[in-house]
């Protein structure tokens, strides 16, 4: 399957070859019709002598619809170039040839119609004309093929032409990425929401989900349709009818993407490299009202030049375009830049970033993942491969990183190691990222969550003074002034000492409590009070109070009243 666009000026015969071809009126209203005159994108396809399917996206000429005219060019595989032998070449010819160009287009035939309206003299001086101005373009060794249409005469060479041509076009490649740029949005009867559009990058089943953007909304594949023809899978390259469940067909509109949410990041601001037509009278600058034209949009940019004021008639550098709303893209996709107040179109070129990171006045774009990686430091795997389409393997934990962002990053958790000191560093304190670090750095051990360097000494705590004191004074310890919060935690987290109601115990002081409990609840069944145990353990009301919340919550002892009764867990003496 290959899809081939129409260009052209106004009535030069595109609509009226594509029905010759193909059988198939490529203009849809009535509209048309009436005026003879295309105004929007008209579709047909047929089958070439060879049996190659083709596909027509009919674009009109006439420049008050040269925006109807982008929409239909951006996911072709070559064009149809149409230049009536009666008028020659005309403004649109030239720029439309100049937007192909722009968009990448590489491949085509030129149509060189109504000849049976001239002599032969003029028809030479045509193709001359067209020599002259096809010089330099992609179409200047492009056969071209003289046709009358409504007289049939050179139909037939047409086709053989398109066959040819279309044997040499590679067609689309199926990268597994599915993105279907809208054209078009109707209700069909009985059927809901149906989109169609030419199918780029990946494959498409039905029952698919998928997610419109901008906007977000998702919709599921109730069938895909092409050349009326229904399909269970549509490869890439096709020309597709796709009936959507789950949004009204109002909320769809051309210029909307189909894609996979997981594949893809859709982005407002973007870095391109941007060519000037030499055709231009003036510079391009920030100043203007610009319109970019991406896939089957339209959309109003703001514009900053990377590097300088201002690029030149003729020259290529590098911008930036700001989006009003997200659009799916990747770099290496093409736009057409429009200036509306001037009505021409200023020029085009290549998305390089679709997620500048630098602002604008230090930005190199290039399309180098090499370069994404670096200027981000690290950045995730999946996330990497949604910005530049290449999958590459993660380097670290999740993470791609660059070189020197992970010499960076193993110098700064050592620094942190080195810091904590000989208690070492508490690694849940660290992020992930620096986690997956702290995996690959050599003479770091990691014991009990905190992290130190190897041979670094012995443990501080082990008979650490705060715990001596604790049990020294095991019914009247001393506060924890004094003492290093991270070893405090760490003496609590092992279990050397035991925090209640901010009284400090050691457990050898909560061991002898509940021996001293268990040898009055021997005597006295009913229970004891709080004086009682007060005077056994030879304390105060301060300490004994935190003390007793402790039994009670380790199930020593139970409340009843003001008494305590033995718990679950008392001791047997």
């Amino acid at each position: 399957m290959h899809v081939v666009a129409t260009a052209g000026h106004v009535d030069h015969g595109k609509s009226t070859l594509v029905l010759t071809l193909t059988g198939m009126d490529p203009d849809r209203f009535a509209e048309e019709k009436t005026r003879g005159l295309t105004i929007d994108l008209g579709f047909a396809w047929t089958k070439l002598p060879s049996g190659r399917e083709l596909a027509f996206v009919d674009v009109p000429g006439h420049v008050r619809f040269i925006k109807n005219m982008l929409a239909g060019v951006g996911a072709v595989d070559a064009c149809l170039f149409v230049v009536a032998a009666t008028e020659g070449w005309k403004p649109q010819s030239e720029e439309h040839l100049r937007i192909l160009e722009l968009l990448g287009i590489d491949r085509g035939i030129v149509a060189l119609t109504k000849v049976g309206l001239v002599d032969d003299e003029w028809r030479e001086l045509a193709q001359l004309e067209l020599a002259d101005h096809l010089r330099g373009s992609f179409l200047e060794t492009a056969e071209v093929v003289e046709v009358d249409a409504l007289a049939g005469s050179g139909v037939a060479g047409l086709q053989a032409a398109l066959d040819a041509l279309l044997a040499k076009t590679p067609t689309a490649v199926d990268r597994g990425r599915v993105r279907l740029w809208v054209d078009r949005s109707f209700a069909a009867k009985g059927s809901g929401t149906v989109v169609t559009g030419t199918l780029a990058g990946g494959s498409l089943s039905v029952d698919d989900d998928l997610v419109l953007v901008p906007g977000g909304r998702k919709a599921r594949v109730r069938a895909l349709q092409s050349h009326k023809s229904g399909l269970a899978v549509a490869t890439p390259g096709r020309r597709l009818a796709v009936n959507l469940a789950g949004v009204h067909h109002d909320q769809v509109e051309r210029g909307h993407a189909l894609v996979r949410a997981d594949q893809w990041e859709p982005t407002k601001v973007l870095d391109c490299a941007l060519t000037v037509l030499g055709s231009l009278d003036h510079d391009v600058s920030r100043r203007g009202a610009y319109q970019a034209y991406i896939g089957s949009g339209e959309h109003p940019v703001r514009l900053r030049v990377l590097g300088g004021e201002a690029l030149a008639p003729g020259s290529t550098g590098f911008v930036r375009l700001h989006l009003p709303s997200a659009v799916p893209l990747l770099p290496g996709d093409r736009l057409v830049l429009r200036e509306s107040g001037r009505g021409e179109t200023v020029g085009g070129g290549e998305v390089l970033d679709v997620a500048p990171v630098l602002p604008a006045y230090k930005a190199r774009p290039s399309r180098s993942v090499d370069r994404v990686i670096a200027e981000r430091g690290w950045v995730e795997a999946d996330l990497l491969e949604r910005l530049t389409g290449e999958r590459r393997a993660p380097t670290m934990g999740r993470w791609v990183a660059d070189p020197a962002a992970m010499v960076d990053a193993e110098a700064r958790v050592r620094a942190a190691i080195d810091d904590a000191g000989p208690l070492g560093l508490d690694v849940a304190a660290l992020s992930e990222r620096d986690r997956a670090v702290l995996d690959t750095l050599e003479g770091i051990v990691v014991d009990a969550g905190r992290a130190t360097v190897a041979g670094a000494g012995a443990d501080p705590l082990v008979d650490h003074p705060f715990v001596a004191a604790l049990d020294a004074n095991p019914f009247a310890p001393p506060p924890a002034d004094g003492i290093d919060k991270a070893e405090l935690r760490e003496l609590t987290r092992r279990g050397l000492v035991v925090h209640q109601d901010g009284v400090w115990f050691s457990p050898g002081a909560l061991d002898k409590a509940a021996r001293v409990v268990a040898a009055l609840l021997a005597t006295n069944p009913d229970g004891v009070t709080v004086a009682q145990l007060r005077d056994a353990l030879g304390t105060t009301r301060k300490y004994m109070l935190p003390l007793l919340a402790n039994l009670d919550a380790t199930g020593i002892t139970r409340r009843r009243g003001d008494l305590r009764i033995a718990g679950p867990r008392l001791p047997a003496l």
